[in-house]
């Protein structure tokens, strides 16, 4: 099946609907679940969506598949009926593949819409963001040996000081695991509403005013005559 198209290129019945409850693309909802910034329902979701595209994809294939059969140039015979019978049963049952698995989907989408109808993802400070970013990505909480201050340690160097760590923990973004040394670095990740601010669609900010109008210009006085 080499001829159906890429999966960035397949819509699926549901994409509407998922774009409209995550406030963003199906392309971003599979972003994030490659780079793991999902929870699970989200991440339940995206997988859902990713079988259904394949199945779709199939559909397509073999819709393709009928149509060059008909209308091609091959001689009208019995091998060619074969071949249309085949075909038409291979596509029926890609159909019913395609309809479990939009019904999966569907089934995975409708905790996340009534979420969405109940409430407005928090929108955090772009700073946090990045700092989220970094976590997301594998994070520690250190203690230096002599002078004892206290550093996250990220792969991406992004800086986040203690204050802040202390900050998205106390709004529940991240936490930190305890039982591990300080010493030794007590990993921290993000909370299931971590991710959620993460994926959570940017507000665009508050309309700029308006300019105000040129200045009017002085009245030329005209000399008499």
């Amino acid at each position: 099946m080499t001829s159906s198209p890429p999966d960035r290129l397949t819509r699926t019945a549901l994409d509407h609907r998922i774009e409209t409850a995550m406030g963003r693309s199906v392309e971003e909802l599979r972003q994030h679940r490659d780079d793991g910034l999902l929870d699970a329902p989200h991440a339940a979701l995206a997988d859902a969506h990713r079988d259904l595209v394949a199945a779709e994809r199939d559909v397509g294939f073999y819709r393709v598949r009928l149509a060059r059969l008909a209308s091609s140039d091959l001689p009208v015979d019995q091998a060619l009926f074969a071949r249309i019978d085949r075909t038409l049963d291979q596509l029926a049952q890609a159909a019913r593949l395609r309809e479990a698995k939009q019904t999966t989907a569907a089934a995975a989408l409708e905790p996340i819409e009534a979420g969405a109808l109940r409430q407005v993802p928090r929108q955090i400070p772009t700073k946090d963001v990045a700092a989220l970013l970094a976590i997301a990505q594998g994070a520690k909480l250190h203690e230096h040996l002599v002078t004892h201050r206290l550093a996250v340690a990220t792969p991406t160097r992004t800086r986040i000081s203690y204050t802040q760590l202390q900050r998205l923990e106390a709004n529940g973004l991240v936490e930190r695991d305890s039982s591990h040394p300080m010493q030794a670095g007590q990993p921290v990740t993000l909370t299931d509403a971590g991710r959620a601010a993460l994926t959570a669609p940017r507000r665009a900010g508050p309309p700029s005013a308006a300019p105000s109008p040129p200045p009017a210009l002085p009245a030329i006085s005209r000399p008499r005559r």
